[in-house]
């Protein structure tokens, strides 16, 4: 059996296990489109200024909260854009070894993810996911305003485990962080590269990438 120093791995899941920056970056630009703002010009350009909270986000694409709610109208409408668009969604194809890997190697695997678990479950579902992780962390409403709460409540339910964190934004090193838990960053999801190694742990471009860091038993992040 493999080693590693790790008990628990803990993954983010949109932009780490599923791949639906496009689908996400079409809702959003037809919503823009229909307010006559500025339209994103791919994922490229979203993931230089996509972040948590979701709000957030929306207020620097330019939506106006104060003509429109953002849980009433907003958040509601891009989730009804983004499920609509689930043929351009995709579990990322090296998720299935290298959870395998980790399985191998005696690792309990979590998502922690700031969307609604029933999407989550029900996205796993519709792609062959069922039963790839041990546990299922997701919230219990579409807005999105992060996993810090969530992080707190999985170190509250796993006191003793040594936890590495997957993710592809930076608000995936500040839910490690909260976790007590080391971190490694994807580069192909939400975030450029360029804005995840500001936050001063590994960045790798690939998943496959990942996996000496967590199973060589003398690494040290």
């Amino acid at each position: 059996m493999l080693q590693s120093r790790y008990t628990h791995v803990i993954w983010d899941f949109n932009g780490t296990v599923l791949d639906d920056m496009q689908a996400g970056l079409e809702s959003v630009n037809d919503m823009l489109a229909a307010r006559n703002l500025p339209v994103l010009n791919g994922v490229d350009a979203m993931r230089e200024v996509f972040g948590f909270p979701v709000r957030d986000y929306y207020l620097r694409l330019g939506f106006d909260f104060e003509k429109e709610s953002y849980d009433d109208v907003l958040a509601p409408c891009w989730v009804e854009g983004y499920l609509s668009r689930g043929s351009l969604m995709r579990i990322f194809p090296a998720v299935f070894p290298v959870v395998a890997a980790f399985r191998r190697a005696g690792l309990h695997q979590s998502v922690l993810s700031a969307s609604e678990k029933a999407m989550l479950e029900q996205q796993l579902a519709e792609r062959g996911g069922t039963g790839l992780f041990d546990e299922i962390w997701g919230t219990d409403s579409i807005y999105a305003h992060g996993k810090l709460e969530l992080a707190r409540l999985w170190r509250e339910t796993h006191p003793e485990a040594r936890a590495v964190m997957l993710g592809d934004t930076t608000h995936d090193a500040e839910t490690a962080a909260c976790l007590g838990a080391d971190c490694i960053l994807i580069a192909a999801g939400y975030h450029s590269r360029q804005r995840l190694l500001a936050c001063g742990v590994p960045v790798v471009d690939t998943l496959e990438e990942c996996l000496p860091y967590v199973l060589a038993e003398s690494f040290r992040i």
